[in-house]
This record gives C-alpha cells, structure tokens and sequence, in this order.
C-alpha cells in the first residue's frame, strides 16, 4: 500500500458546497423547532406523563449510538491492523464527533430549558446511569480529540495506537451506558434486561458503519475522488456481519422475554397487537433494516457487492434503525406500568392503558436538524482540515493489489 496523501474537498466541488447550504436550511429548521417547543412549552408535542420521551429522544439516541460505530472503522485500522481501513481513520473519527455532537444537540435544545443543562453539569448523582453517561459523552469528543491529534501530526503517530485502544475501549463503554439506561428501568416491562448492553453494542456497529459508508461515498463522488471496490466490498460485508449481529441479540431479547410469564403482556403488544409498533418491529426493524440488507450484502454466488447494493442496504440500516430505536423508547413508554401484578388497574390518570403518542411536526423537525449539525460538522471539518486521502482507489489501498 502506497503513502497516502490527504487534502480538502476543493470549493470547486459544488454538489459538497451545494450540500453544506441544504444543511444549513435544516439546521435553522432545528433551531426553529426548538424555539417553537420552549416558547409554547411542551404541550406542542405529542409528548405527555406517558410518553416523555418522544420522536426527539429517538434522534438523539440514535445518532450518539451510531457515533460510537462510526468509530470503529478507525479502531479496524489502528486497533486491530487491518491496513484496508487506515487511510479512513481520520474520516471515521470526525464523522464519530459529528454525530455525537448532533445527538447531543437534539437532547439539549429538547429540555424545554437548555440553560438547565447547567444544573445537570453541576450537580451529580451517581445511582443514576445518566450522570455516568454525561461523563461518557463528553469523554468520547476529549478522547477522540486526541486520537486524531495523534493521527495528523507527525510527531504523536507512535502514540496512535494507544489511543485507539483507550478510544475503543471507551466506545463500547459509552455504548453499554446508553444500552442500560434502558436495561436498568425495571419499572419499564419492555426495557429491563442485560441483554440492552451488547445488543446496543452491535447497533451502534450497524448503524455507525452504514452512515460512515454513505457519507465516504459521498464525499469522494461529490469532489470527483476514486474509490476503488476493495475498500467498498470490506465495508459491505463487515456491514452484514453487524446487521446480523443486531437480528441475533433481537431474538435473544425477544425469546428471553417469552420465556418469563411476566413479560408475555409487553411482548404481545410489540409483536402482535401493538398496532404501529407491531408494524415498525416487523416491518421497518426486521424487514427492512434486517432481512433485505442481508441479503443484499451476503449475494448467492457472487464475489463482488458494488456500491450500488451497499449504498442501498446501509439505507435500509439507517431506516431499520430508527424504527428499532423508536420501538424500543416509544414502544417501550407506550405499554403501561405493572403497578400491581397479577391485577388490573385503571384510574383518571390512565393507568393501565396503552399511550397513545403522535409524533408532532416540530419534533420531527428538530430531529433531523440534529442530523444536519451532524452533516454540517462533517462538510466543515473535510474543508478546512486534511481528514479525506486524495484517492482510495485499489492500487491505493488494497494491500493486496499488484
């Protein structure tokens, strides 16, 4: 494998300008959501006492798991020594703060009071997996900081592997705390299980990567860069391995939950009776988030993907994702409390019956403005600082190539 040479995007480039302008039309989209829910107060959302984590929350939390599997294509390089994926490190740990600080965003502008955020850095309780996740979160951005301080300057490159080793080793944590904000919720019948940890683990893996995938390719396709089928077939099939890894822990968390009697109430509603939910499980998590893009990245008797196939199943990852993630915060909020087992409760404060949440306009909006600060981060950051090799074609990075 040749030295590889690394340059910005040119301002010749006008798909990646013309793409820095969109996302800054939905980033004042975001803001303005945000404004219209803190001065008219929540009431404007579908949100109420049962539901209080809405369409906001499900952005966000998908964007900051998929931030730490955006991560993992600069741990393949550095980490573990896959050569393939070395010249995409410094890409894969911008595009991992990018999509941190996107998540991060949506959570903030969604307090109703983003200056309270003071209080919640400020005063700190530890029984509470969120004061841990606070320390996580802004851990990732100062870790991966560094990471990529010792990848661009010449002087710290001996030190690049032990930070992508504490970089890695500090994902997965930030990965297993956002999995057990859910898993410690016992009160939650659809949340309260060990498995949250490592199946957000392979989330994040899916996720992350799928959205690495289409954002590499269209920053080279957009400036005019080559890149080569190599490093698109080692992305593609290390994709269907994570998206099998998610279909598998679903099933663990699932057939675990059949298996207890005391959760059989909260697994009918998702898998069959569920209405929305139901068709969001089976059909945008497991169908088209899991089923179609395995078989697209796993072909019968064909060698090659294309990136064509994989641009189309990382698509279907992304959707399947967020239908995962709603089914698992809103679905999860939507099956009521088992205040007494064994009876059945009803009272004014609809206790016992299942919540129904619409998402409102100016949630929606205000998620996918945490999308675009993420886009927006990527496009300035290609700009001005040297993340992107000029090429990526075979001969460039294939250690195999003759």
């Amino acid at each position: 494998m040749k030295t590889l040479r690394y340059r910005p995007f040119s301002l010749d480039s006008k798909p990646l300008v013309g793409a820095f302008f969109f996302a800054g039309l939905f980033v004042l989209m975001g803001l303005g959501s945000a404004w219209y829910m803190e001065h008219n107060g929540h009431v404007v959302t579908g949100m109420d006492n049962q539901v209080v984590w809405g369409m906001p929350h499900v952005f966000a939390v998908f964007l900051i798991v998929a931030a730490s599997g955006a991560l993992n294509v600069a741990s393949m390089g550095s980490v573990f020594g896959r050569a393939a994926y070395k010249p995409l490190a410094r890409l894969s740990g911008l595009v991992a703060m990018a999509l941190l600080m996107g998540g991060l965003a949506v959570l903030v502008l969604d307090l109703g009071r983003p200056d309270r955020l003071i209080v919640a850095m400020t005063s700190y309780n530890f029984k509470s997996i969120f004061a841990w996740n606070i320390f996580l979160y802004t851990g990732l951005l100062v870790i991966t900081a560094a990471y990529l301080w010792t990848m661009m300057e010449r002087r710290m490159n001996g030190y690049t592997k032990a930070a992508g080793v504490v970089a890695f080793l500090w994902r997965l944590a930030l990965t297993t705390g956002t999995g057990l904000i859910f898993g410690f919720l016992m009160a939650r019948q659809a949340y309260d299980a060990a498995v949250m940890a490592p199946m957000f683990i392979a989330m994040s893996f899916a996720f992350g990567l799928a959205i690495f995938f289409l954002l590499m390719l269209g920053l080279y396709e957009g400036d005019g860069r080559p890149v080569g089928d190599y490093i698109v077939n080692r992305m593609g099939k290390l994709l269907g391995l994570f998206v099998a890894a998610v279909m598998y822990f679903t099933f663990v968390q699932h057939a675990t939950n059949l298996y207890a009697p005391e959760h059989h109430g909260v697994e009918r509603f998702i898998l069959l009776d569920g209405g929305a939910i139901t068709t969001l499980f089976w059909v945008g998590q497991v169908i088209i988030g899991g089923l179609i893009p395995l078989v697209l990245l796993f072909p019968l008797g064909s060698g090659k993907l294309g990136r064509g196939r994989v641009s189309v199943a990382s698509v279907l990852v992304i959707l399947g994702g967020l239908a995962q993630v709603y089914v698992i915060i809103v679905g999860g909020q939507s099956y009521p409390l088992v205040l007494f087992p064994g009876w059945e409760v009803s009272s004014s404060f609809y206790d016992g019956v299942v919540a129904d949440y619409h998402a409102s306009l100016p949630e929606i909006g205000l998620g996918i403005g945490g999308i675009a600060i993420a886009g927006l981060i990527v496009l300035v950051g290609t700009k001005v600082l040297d993340f992107m090799p000029v090429s990526l074609a075979d001969e460039e990075v294939d250690p195999h190539h003759s």
